[in-house]
């Protein structure tokens, strides 16, 4: 994962570049370029329409003050048209004040009284000057004698405000352009900066893009992630990945298995898809280590966690289940094991006590040690199985009794233990009576007057078991510590891990709606307490409901 898929490195050819970087560097480019061209143009625009207007609103303004000129309007009702005349050379004087490229001063007729060339006086005008001579203001972009121009054109009214003539005042349009040509330099400098600016950011986000894809072309991209969704789809091992803010980025096919997921998860919370516990702390990372143990639903999983630069995390999960079924088949293969290793030491014992007083000719007390040893085993297994009458849990406390006492520990059953043989899930039970004896055995063995108390009562449908040892105890502190998973005081078995037996234990209760709890005992020691709602069917009706 750390090369590209496809590290074509030949020879340059010309065409469109494949890299990540140069594309992005092109097309940024290519847009910058764009944008700068297209505002420049629609700055042009604008400006040009801007020049015109300003042009003829300057000729209008001087044909305004031409016509207000008193003498002009006398002038033209008393004299006649000349080069020499009086309007002829007013307009001029006003012409050139004003740099204007004409001032013509005309009659009702429409002949000139003035302009910028004299032999041109007393002609009519190029342009139609009707709109002026009928009273009314124009201004335009026309062209005449001279050539294009911005005019403006107002009436010359006489005496009683009678409209006398006009006056057509023009501004070359050449100067127009050339204001607008100037403009453009300026305006080129301004947008070649911005072009270079632009291309200078694009360089360098396109430089960090090179960086962050490790220079890879959209092809080897999308062959990366290609390979990347068959292999986490394909393998056998749970695949969660989290952002910076606890969101599932993917989770793979094993991974929503594993936790009860659907592909719907993706993009949500942690905590919104996942029951609050020690799974979620440990996929969040609030547990730290290696090797994480968790238990969702009746999976048991094994969490790694590894951080992620962007502030996320990767977690890879793997199925336990059945390698911790195996593990405890094996833990109780080796209790049945000591059982039977502690049975046949006392077998052995028994028997040299025996060959002893028929040696010794003793048969009277020979015959009475055989009586007695025969009666307490049968004692105590009709004992088990008059109040546990469920075969499975009876089988399971007479060998638990046996190992407990080649250990130094009594186990008995408690007053007014009765459990009838209407067990809905005996294995289940048996698992959780099973956990809880061998952790009184760890806790009795050693103590003095080491004993286990092992009581079972039933209420309707409703089990209760207790079981007290004359332990240690359980300092009150750790009484919710000692139900989460990995949590241990012992020793690491040989399969390698511990912290589960209580942790099932809870699991299995609540399963079927109960609980189960801890606390101290009279005298030293702790005691177990399960309480399971619907461990027992119903009764049938030729026992009426007895027990």
């Amino acid at each position: 994962m750390n090369a590209p898929p496809h590290s074509d490195r030949g020879p340059r050819r010309f065409g469109w570049p494949q890299r990540v970087f140069s594309q992005v560097l092109l097309m940024q480019l290519a847009i910058i370029t764009g944008v700068t061209v297209l505002v420049t143009g629609l700055f042009l625009a604008p400006l040009s329409a801007q020049l015109d207007d300003e042009a003829m609103r300057r000729a209008l303004a001087i044909a305004q003050s031409t016509a207000a000129q008193p003498g002009i309007a006398e002038d033209l009702r008393t004299t006649e048209p000349s080069a020499l005349g009086p309007v002829q050379s007013a307009a001029e004087e006003i012409r050139r004040s004003t740099g204007a490229e004409y001032v013509v001063v005309m009659d009702r007729r429409g002949v000139r009284w003035s302009h910028p060339e004299a032999d041109r006086i007393g002609e009519v005008v190029s342009t139609d000057p009707g709109d002026a001579l009928r009273g009314r203001e124009v201004m335009e972009i026309d062209s005449g004698t001279l050539g294009r121009s911005a005019r403006g054109k107002v009436p010359l009214r006489g005496p009683g405000d009678e409209v006398v003539g006009a006056v057509s005042v023009g501004i070359e349009y050449d100067s127009v352009r050339a204001r607008l040509l100037g403009a453009i330099p300026g305006l080129l400098a301004y947008a070649g900066t911005a072009l270079a600016v632009g291309a200078l950011a694009a360089y360098l986000i396109s430089r960090r893009l090179q960086r962050q894809t490790h220079d890879l072309a959209f092809s080897d991209i999308s062959a990366l992630l290609t390979e990347r969704e068959a292999m986490l789809h394909s393998i056998r091992e749970g695949v969660l990945a989290l952002d910076g803010t606890g969101r599932i980025r993917l989770l793979n096919d094993e991974a929503q298995r594993l936790l009860g997921l659907g592909p719907e998860a993706a993009g949500r919370p942690l905590e919104e898809v996942l029951d609050p516990g020690r799974t979620v702390d440990v996929l969040a990372g609030r547990v730290v280590g290696d090797d994480l143990l968790a238990v969702q639903g009746s999976r048991v999983l094994l969490a790694n966690r590894m951080e992620t630069d962007d502030g996320g995390a990767v977690v890879t999960l793997r199925d336990r289940t059945e390698l911790e079924h195996l593990g405890r088949e094996l833990d109780s293969t080796t209790g049945l094991i000591d059982a039977l290793r502690a049975q046949d030491h006392e077998h052995a014992n028994r028997l040299h006590t025996l060959l002893g007083l028929l040696e010794l000719e003793m048969h009277e007390d020979a015959m009475e040690f055989v009586t007695e040893v025969v009666g307490v085993h049968r004692a105590t297994a009709e004992q088990v199985t008059e109040k546990v009458r469920d075969p499975l849990l009876a089988a399971l406390l007479v060998g638990k009794t046996t190992v407990a006492a080649e250990r130094g520990v009594s186990l008995r059953l408690a007053p007014g233990t009765l459990l009838p043989d209407r067990v809905v899930d005996p294995r289940g039970l048996v698992t959780v009576v099973g956990n809880l004896v061998d952790n009184a055995t760890d806790a009795a063995a050693g103590s003095q007057d080491a004993r286990i108390e092992v009581g079972l009562r039933a209420e309707g449908r409703t089990v209760e078991l207790r079981v007290r040892d004359s332990g240690p105890g359980i300092a009150p502190e750790q009484h919710a510590s000692i139900f989460t998973e990995g949590w241990s005081t012992k020793d690491l078995p040989a399969h390698g891990k511990r912290g589960l037996g209580l942790p099932l234990v809870r699991r299995l209760a609540e399963r079927q709606g109960g609980s189960v709890t801890v606390s101290g005992a009279d005298g030293g020691g702790a005691v177990f307490t399960v309480v399971l709602p619907e461990a027992l069917g119903a009764a049938s009706p030729t026992t009426g409901g007895k027990q």
